[in-house]
């Protein structure tokens, strides 16, 4: 169990992120054409799960943007922004704002995903949704990169994962 903050209330998380290090769980995520997507899809590929709540929220919006614009220029890199929102809604939003290069990846017919990443929010007001994390999976499949946002409602720490990407 995880603990983080909404607005400054207590949360937790039921389980605990991966260690850097550790082989990356693989998981089952949900495009918007409502293909199946899995580790095992970007074989070969550095993977970025950037992990939040909902694209409903500003602080969500914006990292999904920022990753876009940055981290998903980099070579053999991936970017998959995964949520709770229902898949059509998060293309819609993609669409909307012109976010090619990153792929919304939705977790709501995924319990293992959440589980196993331990990013599932237990308790609060956003008890049921994923909770703010990026993790960097290496193209072997390890664990590189663990950001486990404090407060939810900060953005993540762009700079330190996309110095791990560049090195």
């Amino acid at each position: 169990m995880e603990t983080v903050y909404f607005s400054g209330n207590e949360c937790h998380t039921g389980g605990n992120l991966p260690k850097v290090g550790d082989k990356a769980p693989d998981f089952k995520l949900v495009t918007p054409e409502l293909k199946d997507v899995s580790l095992e899809t970007f074989k070969g590929k550095r993977v970025v799960l950037n992990i939040f709540p909902s694209l409903d929220t500003p602080v969500c919006a914006a990292g999904v943007r920022r990753f876009n614009q940055e981290a998903s220029s980099l070579a053999d890199t991936v970017v998959l922004c995964v949520s709770m929102d229902l898949p059509f809604a998060a293309g819609r939003f993609c669409e909307a704002e012109g976010l090619r290069d990153v792929i919304p990846a939705s977790a709501f017919r995924s319990p293992a995903f959440a589980k196993d990443y331990g990013v599932q929010l237990v308790d609060g007001p956003l008890a049921g949704l994923l909770t703010r994390a990026v993790i960097i999976i290496d193209k072997d499949g390890k664990v590189r990169y663990v950001d486990l946002v404090d407060e939810i409602t900060h953005e993540p720490r762009y700079d330190e994962a996309l110095d791990v990407l560049q090195h």
